[in-house]
């Protein structure tokens, strides 16, 4: 076996206890998020991500933001 075979055959034996499965919590009070996805410029993107960054916050929140307040709460 190659030199890396090996040690990629060590850590899949074995499951550090530390290391989380990937897997989010249940959460029962929260509702799961979903992907929604748009297709923008690449130029209008860098420049929105960047001022997002600039401000702490997310892209998400703004969109969600601006959705409720186009369309409401369901």
């Amino acid at each position: 076996m190659s030199k890396y075979g090996d040690l990629i055959k060590k850590a899949r034996e074995s499951e550090p206890e530390n290391q989380k499965t990937g897997l989010p919590e249940p959460q029962e009070d929260k509702e799961q998020f979903v992907n929604l996805c748009i297709k923008v410029p690449i130029s209008q993107r860098r420049y929105w991500m960047s001022k997002a960054k600039e401000q702490g916050i997310t892209v998400t929140s703004v969109i969600i933001e601006a959705l409720i307040q186009k369309f409401g709460e369901p």
